[in-house]
């Protein structure tokens, strides 16, 4: 570790291991993929939820994925207008041009799980519910992990 960076190296541990969970859940073998996966839907989430809860859900995550999550931010425009399953899914396959997801809603899917499964119940189920109905249908409640940590 960097001497007196401790948390910086921490950070991107933490993260590496996010991408590695994602990346197995969805069967891909591309990190960067995977990535791009997770950094799409933050920012769609992050779009979809009002300011405060969505604050509250990115306090949670590990400190560069918040910085991820608030990249390129305008909170002026939030929640978007258009908040329906297709928009979140279209916005989702933006980032997928160039090499199209079989499947969107799976791959979305497996990003609330893995988000399930590292962010406390609590607040996983709050940012659930200030989703529109019709997106919930993608955030089944049985994928909320009991005792969901980091």
């Amino acid at each position: 570790m960097s001497a007196g960076l401790e948390a910086l190296d921490h950070t991107v541990q933490i993260t590496h291991v996010w991408i590695n969970d994602l990346e197995e859940r969805l069967g891909w073998e591309n990190k960067p993929r995977a990535y791009r996966l997770l950094k799409a839907v933050l920012h769609a989430l992050r779009d979809w939820l009002q300011i405060n809860e969505s604050a509250h859900f990115a306090a949670q995550l590990p400190e560069l994925l918040r910085g991820v999550y608030y990249e390129q931010w305008r909170p002026a425009i939030v929640p978007v207008k258009k908040r329906s399953k297709a928009d979140f899914l279209a916005r989702v396959e933006e980032s997928f041009k160039a090499d199209p997801i079989d499947n969107p809603a799976q791959a979305v899917l497996a990003v609330f799980q893995l988000l399930s499964k590292k962010i406390t119940r609590g607040e996983i189920e709050k940012v659930r519910h200030a989703l529109p109905e019709a997106l919930r249908d993608l955030w089944p409640e049985h994928y909320i992990a009991p005792g969901a940590v980091r």
